[in-house]
C-alpha cells in the first residue's frame, strides 16, 4: 500500500526503503520532493536554481524520470517571455549546447545575423537601433513599425507632412538610409535667399538637419 501514501514511480521504483526512511525510521518521513532532494536543488548549476530563485517544489519542472530529465520550465515567461513566433522554439535554439546559464535576454543577441544581413533597408548602414522590439513584434518580422518622426526627423508631421511619397525621394542611395538629400526639394536659389544674412549658412543637407532638426522652416 506504499503508493497510497507516496507513489513510487520512475526513478523512485528502484530506491531501497532505507534511502528515504533513514535508519529504518518510518515516522515523519518527508512527503515532498525537496525533503529528500534539497541537496540536488542547492547544488544544481545548469541552471543555478538558488541564484534564479526557482521553486523548491521539484514537480513544478520535473517528473520522477531518471536523471531529472526531461524537465519543463513553466516559469520561462518570468525571465524572458516567449510569445507567438517564439512559443514553439526548442530550448537548444536559445540555450546553445544545453547551457542554461548566461543566456542572452535581448532580441539582438539571437538575431544579430538578421540585423546585419537585412538590406531593405540596410539596418547596419543606417545605424538602426539594435533593440529589435523598437520596430518588430514577436508575431513576425513584417510588417514592422517605424517611428521616423520620433527617432530621426519629422516627415509625417510638421512642414514635411504630405510633401513626399517614397523613401527614395530623400534617401537617394539605395539601401543606405543613413544618407539623405534635402537639396532635391530645397533649390539653392530660394534656400540662399531664405538664409540671407544667416551666419555660418551652408547649402548642404547635413547643415539643414543641424539647424532644422524639427523640420521647421
Amino acid at each position: 500500500v506504499h503508493n497510497t501514501y507516496w507513489p513510487l514511480t520512475g526513478a523512485h521504483t528502484t530506491v531501497t526503503c532505507a534511502e528515504c526512511h533513514i535508519g529504518g525510521n518510518y515516522n515523519n518521513t518527508p512527503t515532498n520532493c525537496n525533503g529528500c532532494h534539497n541537496s540536488d536543488f542547492t547544488t544544481a548549476t545548469n541552471p543555478n536554481h538558488v541564484a534564479l530563485g526557482l521553486s523548491t517544489d521539484c514537480v513544478s519542472c520535473h517528473t520522477t524520470n531518471p536523471n531529472w530529465m526531461h524537465a519543463t520550465f513553466a516559469v520561462q515567461n518570468t525571465y524572458n517571455p516567449l510569445l507567438v513566433a517564439h512559443a514553439n522554439l526548442s530550448c537548444n535554439e536559445c540555450h546553445v549546447g544545453g547551457n542554461y546559464n548566461n543566456t542572452p535576454t535581448t532580441c539582438y543577441a539571437c538575431h544579430t545575423s538578421d540585423y546585419n544581413n537585412t538590406n531593405n533597408p540596410d539596418h547596419e548602414a543606417a545605424n538602426f537601433p539594435t533593440d529589435c522590439a523598437t520596430c518588430h513584434s514577436q508575431t513576425t518580422w513584417t510588417p514592422a513599425t517605424w517611428d521616423h518622426d520620433a527617432m530621426y526627423f519629422p516627415i509625417y508631421s510638421g512642414t514635411h507632412e504630405g510633401k513626399w511619397d517614397n523613401c527614395n525621394e530623400c534617401h537617394t542611395t539605395p539601401n543606405n538610409y543613413s544618407i539623405y538629400n534635402c537639396l532635391i526639394c530645397h533649390a539653392q536659389g530660394q534656400t540662399n535667399n531664405d538664409h540671407s544674412g544667416v551666419s555660418g549658412y551652408q547649402y548642404q543637407s547635413t547643415a539643414c538637419l543641424a539647424c532644422h532638426p524639427d523640420g521647421s522652416n
